[in-house]
């Protein structure tokens, strides 16, 4: 039996926690455990995260991060109904209907 705490391996850094904690839910969307590092001892400092993984997971985290396609669409853009709509038009599909995009 290992020892679960000796296996975390550095996976990525991040200059903002905003961008860190979008790409770790990612990663925890895909079921792979995400430990946060903050890099500031500071609560509330938005001084950079560090993700970390278990090494069995390492090699998947680093093939869902380099696959990331956000089509140059910045984090905020990805969130935003309105331009969420321009980047990926099936994510409205009422705007397909035969309301003329009236739900």
């Amino acid at each position: 039996m290992t020892d679960q705490v000796d296996n975390w391996h550095k996976l990525a850094r991040y200059d903002t926690n905003m961008q860190g904690e979008l790409h770790a839910n990612l990663l925890r969307n895909n079921g792979i455990t995400v430990s946060l590092q903050p890099l500031s001892a500071m609560p509330g400092m938005n001084s950079g995260i560090v993700l970390w993984v278990q090494d069995t997971d390492l090699a998947h985290a680093q093939r869902i991060l380099a696959n990331i396609d956000t089509d140059g669409a910045t984090p905020y853009e990805m969130f935003d109904e309105t331009s969420a709509a321009k980047i990926n038009p099936t994510l409205n599909s009422a705007q397909d209907d035969n309301n003329g995009g009236e739900v």
